[in-house]
């Protein structure tokens, strides 16, 4: 197994197929390589299906149990069922983030190739606000979501980012997931840092404060030391790795770029080590040394934005439903 010099051990990869998207978010940060200008674009510098192979059979080699993919939007891939079968014999323990549009006519297939569970992007439930935010269209997110919970891709993890354009539409997401059995909602700290636009920021500790009052139950999840706050039996996490020391110690994950350069944090790019090019010692070189890259916070290379005090957090309001 990987440690890191902080004693992290790595346990998951999280494996970037493509940078192309059908949708254009506004918030898009490209798994922290930066804004997509056009997101919709082909790139002919993305991965085959037996680079994928390889790099996942020699994170299994360094005890790596857990990979998610993710893009731009795996599913503009028609060959992720592929993809996903092979990784299966490597590494049983497979998910995917997916913006959820092509999910519906796709979710079945990917179950029976070993896709274990899925997250899928979603930040509001009103269509106007849905497409102003997204560039897409709702509906066939909700039948995506309805179809994974029906074939099993439990559970499905809701992601919505946390800031100004979202922050009146989680009441209603959690209202949302209390009526679907398998059904969580992850609230992402928006990271100005990536994509600038710090105006767009909400207090998160505000918003952990709001949930904290209202929430039947809380409880601190081992990963990052995230908490989760119980409605009715519905889990709601906040992701919320700004300005926090304490989530990236507890961070077990590295990362691979589209075009199969290993990553080891979201928000650094002066760690990447491509992997193309190199004979199987050359890539398990590269996974030792970007994990010997890592640093405690990654916060200390980020100068411009806010720092955080939760002792100032107010309680929000939310206007009656």
């Amino acid at each position: 197994m990987l440690v890191d010099a902080f004693g992290r051990e790595v346990t998951d990869i999280r494996i970037s197929v493509t940078k192309r998207c059908n949708f254009g978010c506004i918030y898009c940060h490209d798994e922290g390589l930066g804004p997509i200008l056009a997101p919709r674009m082909p790139h002919d510098d993305e991965m085959s299906v037996a680079e994928i192979d390889r790099i996942v059979r020699v994170a299994r080699e360094f005890g790596v149990t857990s990979v998610k993919y993710t893009g731009g939007e795996p599913l503009v891939r028609l060959d992720m069922e592929d993809v996903i079968d092979r990784t299966v014999r490597h590494i049983p323990d497979v998910s995917m983030t997916t913006n959820g549009s092509m999910l519906a006519g796709r979710a079945e297939a990917l179950r029976n190739a070993g896709l274990k569970r899925v997250n899928v992007s979603i930040d509001s439930l009103d269509p106007k606000v849905f497409q102003e935010i997204r560039q897409g269209d709702l509906r066939p997110v909700l039948r995506g979501i309805q179809e994974a919970l029906r074939v099993g891709l439990k559970p499905v993890k809701l992601n919505m980012v946390v800031f100004k354009h979202t922050l009146p539409h989680i009441p209603a997401m959690i209202e949302y997931i209390g009526h679907g059995d398998g059904l969580k909602l992850q609230l992402i700290q928006f990271m100005p840092e990536l994509v600038g636009q710090q105006d767009w920021m909400v207090d998160i500790d505000s918003l952990k404060k709001w949930l904290e009052a209202r929430a039947d139950k809380v409880l601190v999840r081992e990963m990052h030391h995230r908490r989760i706050y119980l409605f009715n039996g519905a889990e709601v996490e906040v992701v919320d790795p700004v300005y926090n020391a304490e989530f990236c110690m507890n961070c077990h994950r590295i990362r691979v770029t589209h075009a199969g350069e290993l990553k080891g944090c979201l928000n650094r790019n002066d760690d990447l080590l491509p992997t193309r090019g190199l004979d199987d010692e050359g890539v398990r070189d590269a996974f030792r040394r970007v994990v010997a890259n890592r640093v405690p916070f990654y916060g200390a290379y980020v100068k411009e934005y806010p720092r955080r005090d939760p002792s100032h957090a107010v309680s929000l309001e939310f206007p009656a439903a």
